[in-house]
This record gives structure tokens, C-alpha cells and sequence, in this order.
């Protein structure tokens, strides 16, 4: 916060304004095009998995896979602050849209929806436990996914600040191991890069699997 204003809206706005505006123009620039083809191959990868009834919900999963990916990435910036490192943020973001695919379940297909809850030839002496641990795995879902997110960059975050502190301290006094420190430093923020990434997919991904169980 700066002068007892939350910031947080503004991080998370930020990444939208570096995005160009479409145009109507047959040629684009570089950029555009890069976005258009990046748009397409998102696109194309979440609702490989779903069926026909499903590929109109493909507009909310782009837009929530590139706004998470623009934010976790511009999150590793120093001086910067990541929105998706706050389970209030990711559980937002996280049980409104699971909430949605359960209840398309039971507007559509009511019966086969509960049907999820009990699996097929359960002896009847389990039938209750059984219902209870499908309940209790279902409802665990967005909060499953909320702090997948938040666990994974946080802990990054964390290594990154730690492991940089340690190689600013010992090179005073221990230039060598100091710079071996800034190497593991430099294969970390590759490796966070990766994970920034890849957490927006799985976030996503799970969110369309949710939403095939569904239709």
C-alpha cells in the first residue's frame, strides 16, 4: 500500500495495458501477431479436452490464462508485486468459476453429476463413508487449486529473496562462493520462470477438466 492505498488493483490492471489494442488492419505489427498466435495456441490446448457444449467457455479460460500468466510473470520484476501470491486473490478467482462448473452439472445432468459422488459396484456397507470422501474431495477443489497457486510462487519468491540476500552478504567476504550463489541464483529465476508459467496452465487445465466432468 502507498499512503494507506491498496496497490493491488493496480498490479493486477497493469498487464492488460501492455497488451495491444486489435485493429481492424489486414497487416499488424510483430507484436500483435505474436499475441494473436499465442491467443490461438492457449485456445486451441484448453479446449482440446472439452466437447462442443463447452468450447463457449472458451473466452473466460483464455482471458483467465493470460491474465494469470502476465501477472505471475511480470511478478518476478524487482520491485514488483504479485497479486497471485495472496490465497484471497486466488480463491476469488478460484470458487466462483469451480462453483459455475458444478452447477452447469446440475442444471444439465443432474443425475449423472451426483452419480460422480458414488462410484459404480460399491459394496453397500461403504456407501455412506464412500459419499462422504467424494463430498469432501469436491468441495476441496477451489481451495485445492487457490493454494496450489499461492504455495508454488510464494515459495519461490521466498528461495529467490533468500538466495539473492545470501549472495549480496558473502561477497564481501567469500567472492567465490558468492558467485556460485548468484549462479543458483540465475538457474532459480529460470526455473521460477517455468513454474510462472506452468501454474497458469494447471490452474486453467483443471478448471476445463472440472468443466468436461460437467457437460
Amino acid at each position: 500500500s502507498l499512503l494507506g492505498i491498496p496497490l493491488v488493483l493496480i498490479a493486477t490492471m497493469f498487464p492488460a495495458l501492455l497488451l495491444p489494442a486489435p485493429d481492424n488492419r489486414w497487416v499488424t505489427n510483430r507484436f500483435s501477431t505474436l499475441q494473436l498466435w499465442l491467443v490461438n495456441l492457449i485456445t486451441k490446448q484448453l479446449m482440446m479436452p472439452l466437447n462442443k457444449k463447452g468450447h463457449k467457455w472458451a473466452m473466460i479460460l483464455t482471458s483467465l490464462m493470460i491474465f494469470l500468466l502476465l501477472v505471475n510473470l511480470l511478478g518476478l520484476l524487482p520491485y514488483t508485486f504479485t497479486p497471485t501470491t495472496q490465497l484471497s486473490m486466488n480463491l476469488a478467482l478460484a470458487f466462483p468459476l469451480w462453483l459455475a462448473t458444478l452447477l452447469t452439472g446440475l442444471r444439465n445432468q443432474p443425475s449423472i453429476s451426483l452419480g460422480h459422488l458414488l462410484p459404480e459396484g460399491t459394496p453397500t456397507p461403504l456407501i455412506p463413508a464412500l459419499i462422504l470422501i467424494e463430498t469432501t474431495s469436491l468441495l476441496i477443489r477451489p481451495l485445492a487449486l487457490g493454494v496450489r497457486l499461492t504455495a508454488n510462487l510464494t515459495a519461490g519468491h521466498l528461495l529467490i529473496q533468500l538466495i539473492s540476500t545470501a549472495a549480496v552478504v558473502l561477497f564481501s567476504t567469500m567472492p567465490m562462493v558468492s558467485l556460485l550463489t548468484l549462479l543458483v541464483l540465475f538457474l532459480l529465476t529460470i526455473l521460477e520462470v517455468a513454474v510462472a508459467m506452468i501454474q497458469a496452465y494447471v490452474f486453467v487445465l483443471l478448471l476445463s477438466l472440472y468443466l468436461q466432468e460437467n457437460i
